[in-house]
């Protein structure tokens, strides 16, 4: 066997991963980040506000402090009332939805779980999520979507209910499954407050990634399945579009590990199209799963930055061209 009957199989193989799962549309912002604007430094104050709330004032929400998750289902509620929603409480998720002017049927869903690992006050993980969450309910509860937007505060992520039935994430999509819902779009907002600058500061959960993608975690990552990449492509094609922040996007296999360790897993598992956007979370962030994770090591600037270009993102879902 000659060599170039070894090496050509190689060779088209990575270059079918690389169009397949990394190349994505648009280019990521590099060099100094542009001047932060008056609605970027508002929205870094709004979300400090609210992870400190969550991490803070209310602490440890698991399951196995009793009450936190009641006690933080009850703020996110009275949060989303405060807006002018109408939420709804359901086996400890709340959700609240904007409904879609002339396709209220096709539905995109933004969510983020509540709950923290026993141990942890989870300012990142994912106070950062519950705040972003809120932060686009906000923006969208008086506009006039196409499609119907629903945000949704998932409860019981964090083990021991994690990649279980149990989850609050399965007990919702499988309720939108038997309900036939047409959920065309899912974003979960998971940890997106840690960001460095360091070289070597990012990690990844096989090697070979980091031939692909930078060794600094000062990006946001759009992370899907082989079955989402089109809903990865669109998403990020947005972001960059909009936002003058670092972004990597990958569709990978949803066996590699991370790419499916958040409430976008449960949707997937229903057939429906769905994301992750993240810090990395573990791969990136020290104080991951600790005591540490207080709300005063979140770098909420850069976190508004995100939060802002995943607007444009949910704006875009919500039109439905």
């Amino acid at each position: 066997m000659s060599l170039l009957a070894v090496v050509a199989p190689i060779v088209l193989a990575g270059f079918a991963v690389w169009v397949l799962c990394v190349r994505m549309p648009g280019r990521s912002h590099r060099g100094a980040l542009p001047p932060a604007t008056e609605a970027q430094e508002a929205l870094a104050a709004e979300l400090e506000q609210d992870v400190r709330a969550l991490a803070g004032e209310l602490g440890e929400r698991s399951v196995f402090r009793a009450g936190s998750r009641e006690r933080a289902a009850a703020w996110i509620e009275a949060a989303f009332r405060e807006m002018g929603l109408s939420p709804v409480q359901i086996e400890g998720n709340v959700a609240a939805e904007v409904r879609g002017a002339s396709k209220p049927e096709e539905i995109v869903v933004v969510g983020a779980h509540y709950d923290s690992v026993s141990g942890s006050p989870g300012a990142n993980d994912n106070g950062s999520g519950v705040a972003a969450t809120l932060a686009l309910a906000r923006r969208f509860a008086k506009s006039s979507p196409s499609r119907t937007l629903r945000f949704v505060a998932f409860v019981d992520e964090e083990p021991p209910a994690f990649g279980t039935d149990s989850m609050g994430s399965r007990i919702a999509a499988r309720a939108s499954r038997e309900r036939g819902e047409k959920v065309v779009a899912m974003l979960s907002l998971e940890t997106l407050g840690c960001y460095r600058d360091e070289p070597g500061s990012q990690r990844y959960p096989v090697p070979l990634l980091s031939l692909a993608y930078p060794d600094r975690g000062d990006f946001v990552a759009f992370v899907g399945n082989l079955s989402s990449r089109a809903l990865v492509r669109c998403a990020i094609d947005v972001f960059r579009e909009h936002a003058s922040f670092p972004s990597e996007g990958a569709a990978l296999p949803s066996w590699v590990p991370g790419v499916g360790w958040s409430d976008h897993d449960s949707f997937w598992r229903q057939g429906y199209p769905a994301i992750m956007v993240t810090d990395t979370a573990l791969f990136r962030d020290p104080r991951y799963h600790t005591g540490g994770d207080t709300p005063e090591h979140l770098d909420y600037a850069r976190m508004a930055r995100v939060v802002e270009g995943i607007a444009r993102v949910v704006e875009e879902f919500g039109r439905g061209d």
